[in-house]
């Protein structure tokens, strides 16, 4: 329900409204990045703005890791893999001083994510074979960007961490910030609902 209710302010508003530093931040020279409004103060504002990019871009290179298992044959589950994943953002987490289970939860969250989308498109392809891709990306160049695009979530996941904890208030963030990024990237309905799978255990 919020987030249908916020789905339709941001599209009667536009999306700049919700993007736009805080009154405060434009008038001391504020400027959003990396998910935070700076002000010259120094003060910072978290929002999940950057977190969710990542994730969205995360979630968009599944449509790579079908077109891939489409022509290998591979299955979408690959529990060798996603264990291997888990297992180093915990240890990432320690290192990070952020909660390794709240960490490997996120991740089990992306990496399903990615299979709301493989499995979508897969199923899509097999009835509409006219649909389907002319070539198959190699999987290893694909886990190499899905590598680089953990570390930087990791890195997120630190900025948010306060944010995360904060009840309505992560609720109500989490909301505008997977809303504004669902417009910004122009998503179908198969790539919204793998938004929504992704952001269960944000907050």
């Amino acid at each position: 329900m919020l987030r249908k209710l916020i789905t339709g302010v941001v599209a009667t508003v536009g999306v700049s409204a919700f993007l736009a530093p805080t009154a405060s931040a434009t008038s001391t020279g504020g400027f959003v990045h990396s998910g935070v409004v700076h002000e010259a103060a120094g003060s910072r504002v978290p929002t999940f703005d950057g977190l969710t990019e990542l994730m969205i871009q995360r979630i968009v290179i599944g449509d790579d890791v079908a077109a891939s298992k489409y022509f290998s044959g591979k299955p979408v589950d690959d529990p060798v893999r996603e264990q291997q994943i888990l297992d180093s953002v915990r240890q990432s987490a320690v290192q990070l001083g952020i909660d390794p289970d709240s960490t490997a939860d996120f991740f089990q969250a992306q990496i399903d994510a990615s299979k709301v989308v493989q499995r979508g498109l897969l199923a899509y392809w097999a009835a509409h074979p006219d649909k389907a891709p002319t070539s198959g990306p190699d999987l290893n160049v694909i886990r190499e960007k899905l590598d680089a695009l953990t570390t930087q979530l990791l890195t997120e996941l630190v900025h948010v961490d306060h944010l995360r904890q904060t009840g309505l208030r992560c609720t109500i963030s989490l909301a505008v910030s997977t809303t504004t990024g669902d417009i910004r990237h122009h998503l179908d309905r198969l790539h919204r609902e793998a938004v929504q799978t992704a952001s269960t255990t944000v907050c």
